[in-house]
């Protein structure tokens, strides 16, 4: 089976008022393999032989994957499906990591939700799951009222944190964090930074055309009646066929790809914001802050502090 030859597992943990007692659940023999070649030693199989529906019920259920591998079960996992979708009924929590929000997807436990995933992968789960609205940007989001998902890696961490402030407070939560020499919150709050580069290329050719101006030079002049004249279209005409072709008015595609090339800048460089901000068109530092506030939740400095 494609689920069991992944090397995914699944994190059972019950949450009460004694401390909490954590299981480790996998759907393959132990020891399995992890990522990095670790192996992980789990307390219980999941087989056919126990009735998933007699297993504990947990408070809170954390699902983990291999960031490369998507988490997926297929008809052969319709079992694990349908015990999830129980378990959100009765109340547990279910927090998918990276890529095992393939397997909520699946379950339909993001049906007709805001779900996230690594940016890497969130418009392949998008476009096979249209019923789910992912946004790339989160490093998590609380998708529905018990089920949370994750960005994958360090957001598991993110995520978990959040989880203790909801149960016992902002003062434990921030213990643990210290503990784990951590923010409680990232600078720049819940943004993953590392969005792709570019937005996906237009189907017709004067659109893609336009694409490639506006990307090549970043700074340049990019109203639409330029753009429209480039693409031999009226002004009119040419926004409705680019925010068809492209999912965003050209004024927003603009401004996306002037704060990719300054965030870039940013990192590659030590030039003065003030220069970054005329080259990527922003016109001056103040400008280029607002958006960067608006679009990523942080300042430039702040930003290239951190990622420099």
């Amino acid at each position: 089976m494609e689920l069991l030859q992944s090397c995914n597992h699944l994190f059972l943990s019950r949450r009460q008022s004694a401390p909490a007692k954590l299981s480790t659940i996998s759907l393959e023999p132990s020891p399995i393999r992890v990522s990095g070649g670790i192996q992980l030693d789990v307390d219980e199989v999941l087989s056919n032989e126990r009735p998933l529906n007699d297993w504990p019920q947990p408070d809170i259920l954390i699902i983990a994957s291999r960031w490369r591998h998507p988490l997926r079960g297929g008809p052969q996992r319709r079992d694990v499906h349908q015990w999830l979708r129980q378990l959100a009924l009765r109340g547990c929590e279910i927090c998918a990591v990276g890529n095992a929000s393939y397997f909520l997807a699946e379950a339909g436990l993001l049906d007709g939700c805001v779900a996230t995933t690594h940016w890497a992968f969130a418009a392949q789960l998008a476009a096979e799951f249209p019923a789910v609205t992912v946004d790339p940007d989160p490093i998590f989001v609380r998708s529905s009222s018990k089920v949370w998902t994750a960005a994958g890696v360090t957001a598991g961490i993110d995520l978990a944190l959040s989880l203790v402030e909801d149960d016992h407070g902002t003062e434990a939560a921030q213990t643990v964090a210290r503990y784990l020499v951590l923010p409680l919150r990232r600078p720049g709050g819940q943004t993953q930074f590392a969005a792709p580069v570019w937005m996906p290329r237009a189907r017709r050719r004067p659109i893609r055309d336009v694409q490639d101006a506006i990307e090549a030079e970043p700074g340049g002049t990019h109203s639409v009646s330029e753009l429209a004249r480039r693409a031999a279209m009226s002004p009119r005409h040419f926004t409705r066929v680019f925010t068809d072709e492209v999912g965003e008015a050209p004024g927003a595609y603009v401004e996306r790809v002037r704060t990719e090339a300054a965030r870039r800048q940013l990192c590659e460089t030590d030039d003065p914001v003030t220069v970054i901000a005329t080259r990527c068109g922003f016109g001056s530092a103040e400008t280029l802050r607002r958006n960067f506030v608006r679009r990523l939740g942080v300042s430039p400095d702040q930003y290239r502090k951190t990622f420099a």
